[in-house]
């Protein structure tokens, strides 16, 4: 059974029965299941299934996690954590989100008007508000008038410009002032692809002149007890815990020579975010090097230790972990519509009663390859190949030649990798395997579901969602529906391929689940080729089974094209007025393709069959 490593990234969320991936919880639903129902109603292409239970997971275990540190290093400062609404703003999230927080009075964080103002609208009452990003005066008026509705509000300030639009703003407005917080620019860095948004020269933050800057402005404004935070952010998804324990050093002195410097009421630092999940399905390429339990052990020791050694009060932890929380909520499921190497089958065979050598060499390889010699066989017919096509290029043999030495060559390929097995690991195994990877259309757009590969190559876990009891045999290429190169997902992670498995998409269904994709995913998805939001709903388990809520279809093609600003209206006159005007068809043709227009047009873009 191939588990597609399950157990290093999927945190005991899913578990295999009976060649399934169900659900680790209560009747543990099969997806299979779920996903069929769905479907059974009439909606096709991509669907993003979103787990609520797995939000209160995380969030139960980050609560827990610094519960049990702030105990055993008798900590005195409190735990405060807020959600960063940046990774994933969608209602189907958030809502749950907002709810399942409530009993630890979980908190939101912003870094733009629009996400204010829809943290102010959902935000649990007194659970901490956090705005960071760069800020106009209007954003910062949104920040005192959530101040004055009750809000337990913090602006983070970027830059000096920010805070004296602050201190101006203090001047106009009425009593409740909104916290502040000083954004510091440490020297310390991350790890990973997002290491460069810490360090002196990042994107955010003051510098140690302008801290001092900044406090003597506060003081001069008589706005010093409003500064009660300060935060630093290393980056997301932090792979090693070294680089924390150094930007924790860091900060939490500054923190103490802040104190010393009048700041009474500053007692809490935010570290930001950057906890880091497991995306790897292979132990050798893990993504990070720590455990939940340890990263809250290294930050609750490491700070009580400076501000013992300074003598200060022990800070109030803040973190806003955004990836960790939402990640392991979303799974994208998607249908595969085409193996193409199923074009190569024995009936495409078209032998002549007199062949070229060649051809008759590679029909002699197929039918007697055996374990014994499945790598040597491979490495000829792949060279009986090279010599067939440098033989039509010259002439020699013809194109019912080439396509009978493509088929076989397919056929010698697929047997040789079946008797090798997928554990054979062999360096040059490994490369004739990236090779002649099958390549599988599954309908859904890269662009849209997984940006993140696209524009950083961040590796998602992918399985089958059924055939777990049966060995995969294809080394895989995903391919998306778009008619762009890069929409290909050519899975390699340190020499490990993805093996799928042949399957007769015509006779059966195959779906691949796409895991792990609720963080940035949603909100960085892009409109390419104009394929939009997959159809999503919201599954929640119960003793017997599941039930499934908020289903929302994917937008259709009128509606992404009115989102692209174009006059819907004038599109649909514009192809009536072309329909009816053409001299080529008929008036009862004419009106049965209006209607098929209008079909088209209200539905969305996603492929329906290819059959």
């Amino acid at each position: 059974m191939n588990d597609y490593g399950l157990n290093i990234w999927g945190d005991n969320n899913f578990v295999i029965e009976n060649g399934k991936v169900c659900i680790n919880k209560k009747s543990k639903p099969a997806i299979l299941d779920i996903v069929k129902e769905i479907r059974d109603e009439g909606y096709r292409g991509p669907l993003l299934l979103r787990f609520p239970h797995l939000i209160k997971k995380q969030i139960e275990q980050i609560y827990a996690s610094f519960a049990k540190a702030k105990k055993e290093f008798d900590y005195k400062g409190s735990f405060n954590a807020v959600y960063p609404l940046k990774v994933n703003q969608y209602p189907g999230f958030v809502k749950n989100l907002v709810e399942l927080g409530k009993p630890y009075n979980y908190g939101l964080e912003a870094g733009s008007k629009a996400e204010l103002l829809l943290t102010m609208a959902y935000n649990n009452d007194n659970a901490p508000i956090t705005v960071n990003g760069f800020k106009d005066k209007e954003l910062i008026s949104i920040g005192f008038i959530a101040a004055e509705m009750g809000h337990n509000i913090t602006l983070t300030i970027e830059g000096l410009n920010e805070l004296e639009a602050i201190i101006a703003t203090a001047k106009e407005r009425f009593a409740p002032k909104p916290n502040i917080g000083l954004r510091i620019r440490l020297h310390s860095t991350g790890s990973g692809i997002w290491a460069k948004s810490g360090g002196i020269y990042s994107k955010f933050g003051l510098t140690s002149t302008e801290l001092i800057e900044a406090v003597n402005m506060l003081k001069k404004a008589n706005l010093l007890d409003q500064f009660s935070m300060i935060h630093f952010h290393i980056g997301s998804q932090i792979t090693e815990i070294h680089p924390l324990k150094k930007a924790l050093t860091e900060a939490g002195n500054i923190y103490a020579e802040l104190r010393k410097m009048g700041a009474n009421n500053l007692k809490a630092i935010n570290l930001g975010g950057g906890l880091a999940i497991e995306y790897s399905q292979f132990k050798q390429s893990s993504s990070r090097n720590y455990t939940l339990n340890e990263y809250a052990n290294d930050v609750v020791y490491l700070l009580k230790n400076i501000a013992n050694q300074k003598n200060e009060f022990e800070p109030d932890i803040f973190i806003e972990s955004g990836r960790f929380i939402s990640a392991s909520h979303a799974l994208l499921v998607a249908p595969v519509l085409e193996l193409f190497s199923q074009d190569h089958t024995e009936e495409k065979l078209n032998l002549k009663k007199k062949n070229p050598q060649l051809i008759t060499e590679l029909y002699d390889l197929y039918n007697s390859i055996r374990p014994s010699n499945a790598l040597e066989y491979l490495h000829d017919s792949i060279h009986h190949m090279e010599s067939v096509l440098t033989l039509f290029d010259l002439g020699y043999v013809d194109l019912q030649d080439r396509s009978n030495a493509e088929v076989l060559v397919q056929l010698i390929s697929k047997k040789a990798i079946i008797m090798l097995g997928n554990k054979n690991s062999t360096a040059d195994l490994v490369r004739i395997q990236e090779e002649i990877k099958e390549r599988y259309l599954v309908n859904f757009s890269m662009f849209q579901s997984l940006p993140d590969f696209w524009g950083l190559k961040q590796n998602f876990p992918i399985m089958p969602l059924d055939r777990l009891d049966i060995r995969p045999t294809l080394p895989a290429c995903i391919w998306d529906i778009t008619c762009d190169s890069d929409g290909e997902i050519s899975y390699n992670e340190d020499g490990n391929q993805l093996f799928l498995h042949d399957v007769d998409v015509e006779k059966e269904d195959y779906f691949l689940g796409f895991f792990l994709v609720g963080a940035y995913q949603e909100v960085l998805g892009m409109s390419h080729n104009l394929f939009t939001h997959p159809t999503e709903a919201t599954i929640f388990l119960k003793e017997d089974g599941f039930e499934i809520k908020n289903l929302i279809e994917s937008q259709s093609i009128l509606d992404i094209m009115e989102d692209m600003d174009y006059d819907i209206g004038e599109i649909q006159d514009t192809l009536n007025e072309r329909l009816l005007a053409s001299t080529l068809i008929n008036d009862t043709q004419k009106k049965q393709i209006l209607g098929e227009l209008y079909l088209f047009l209200n539905d969305n873009g996603y492929l329906k069959t290819i059959n």
